[in-house]
């Protein structure tokens, strides 16, 4: 028995009578100027009256979603007075944040000769990280390049972003995915050992390495193990955010202030350097969209830096993944990978017609669901007054055979079963969901920031991805930026 209501019966009947027929079109190219057209019309980012500018600070005017102003002139948790000898001891470095971006610091600061203390807001591994579905990019085929990596990278940021951060990004990305092996992590290998590679969308080559659809959890179990290992060196204190950086005389990041969740007590933690690896601020619910972003997902790491002088960048860009679960109402907002759609399903809307390629560039598949649930009025309203378009997932059987969709997209199935939803039978029913912060704070491709002492890596930083991140590039930045900050924080 289906888990859609009978009132959403119909619109899956006339999907799947019109399934035979797209499997057999091609959908036609668009042109640049449409894709501008529809997200200037439909998404998030380019609606005015949900903007404003920051009013103080080093980069008073910056462009950003109500929200996160609101949040970055909010007032302190401590005063000027605050007592520095409250003290939680010293470090070398210091990390604040226990996402992959972290974790990745803290092992290369510590193979650099660093003792490090590791404080988290939640527990060690609470991120976006483990949220990452569908994989992490790397040109590591003979028809591939890091140049074409670039490209693609650029293309998709619609040239917006820090070519310097970029090529970082694509030359480093062969070197992580040996690194993440040696590790532990166990991608998906073809019977002669060769990486499962796919595409994904606004990129011209697959390189998308994978672990079935659990990708970040894979990478982010290994990398927290692996600083479990190292806890001569490395020291991890759970719940316990940083709610100031300090800095000394000369303007330099010397610590932090944090917070025991667990007593209330403020203690300052000294360092002769700062990681912050904080992640995004999905859960500020930017524009009322629901969000795929973890509890902890709440901006502080750019809050934090900005109150000591760090520059900002491309906040006024925020991602909304295409595909969030609309139905059921218990899992709204919740990621339905890219990587289904890599696969072969396509997006159609309530009468079964395919309205645009599936594999768009984010920020443009995105704005085109929405036009088309706003404008044209083709998309599905559930009951509670949720809307979304179809995402028809048993394209995937059709195309590459029975069993497949269980064997690439485990955690997907599972996560509509629980619903009497079986994705390999019935199409899912998506709408954009709040999903990356594409800005941040400015850095430079070491990790460094403006403000000595202080470097940061992973969703915090602005520039990599300008103003549209491709699948596949988030996991890649925290580990290639993660590295490299927790060297140089280390050195």
């Amino acid at each position: 028995m289906s888990g859609y209501p009978t009132a959403m019966q119909a619109s899956i009947s006339r999907v799947e009578a019109t399934r035979g027929r797209r499997l057999r079109e091609t959908f036609p190219a668009v042109s640049l100027e449409e894709r501008q057209q529809v997200l200037d019309d439909f998404h998030p980012d380019y609606i005015e009256e949900n903007m404003r500018p920051v009013r103080v600070g080093v980069s008073k005017g910056q462009r950003m979603p109500l929200e996160l102003a609101d949040v970055l002139e909010g007032r302190p948790h401590i005063g000027a007075n605050f007592d520095l000898t409250a003290s939680a001891g010293s470090t070398d470095v210091v990390i604040i944040g226990g996402g992959g971006a972290g974790a990745a610091a803290a092992l290369l600061a510590q193979e650099h000769g660093a003792r490090v203390t590791l404080v988290t807001k939640l527990r060690f591994g609470d991120a976006n990280t483990m949220m990452a579905q569908g994989g992490i990019q790397a040109a590591d085929r003979p028809e591939d390049s890091p140049a074409i990596h670039y490209l693609d990278v650029v293309g998709g940021g619609h040239f917006t972003n820090d070519p310097d951060l970029v090529e970082a990004l694509v030359k480093d990305a062969p070197l992580i995915v040996a690194w993440l092996e040696s590790l532990g992590v166990m991608f998906d290998k073809q019977a002669d050992g060769t990486m499962v590679e796919r595409h994904g969308g606004g990129t011209s080559r697959m390189r998308m390495h994978s672990a079935r659809d659990y990708t970040g959890a894979e990478i982010m179990r290994t990398l927290r193990d692996e600083v479990r290992n190292r806890e001569a060196d490395i020291t991890v204190v759970e719940f316990s955010p940083a709610v100031e950086l300090v800095l000394d005389e000369s303007g330099c990041a010397v610590g932090a202030v944090v917070v025991n969740l667990e007593t209330n007590a403020y203690s300052f933690l000294g360092a002769s350097a700062v990681v912050l690896a904080t992640g995004g601020g999905g859960r500020l619910h930017y524009q009322g969209f629901p969000t795929t972003n973890h509890y902890g997902a709440t901006a502080d790491g750019v809050v934090l830096a900005y109150r000591v002088g760090a520059p900002l960048g491309y906040l006024e860009s925020m991602q909304y993944h295409p595909t969030g679960a609309a139905f059921p109402e218990q899992i709204v907002g919740l990621l339905v990978t890219e990587k289904v759609r890599s696969l072969g399903a396509q997006p159609v809307n309530k009468l079964g017609e395919q309205f645009v390629y599936p594999l768009e560039p984010r920020d443009v598949e995105a704005a085109a669901f929405i036009r088309e649930c706003q404008e044209r009025d083709k998309g599905i309203l559930t009951s509670s007054g949720q809307r979304g378009v179809w995402l028809d997932s048993p394209m995937v059987e059709a195309i590459h055979g029975q069993g497949t969709i269980q064997r690439n997209l485990p955690a997907m199935v599972r996560q509509f079963d629980r619903f009497g939803i079986d994705i390999a039978q019935e199409p899912i029913l998506v709408y954009p969901t709040l999903h990356y912060q594409n800005g941040g704070i400015r850095t430079r491709p070491d990790g460094s920031t403006a403000v000595p002492g202080l470097f940061l890596a992973g969703e915090i930083s602005g520039g990599v991805h300008g103003h549209n991140r491709l699948m596949g590039n988030s996991l890649r930045e925290i580990t290639v930026f993660g590295r490299r900050a927790g060297r140089s924080a280390a050195v």
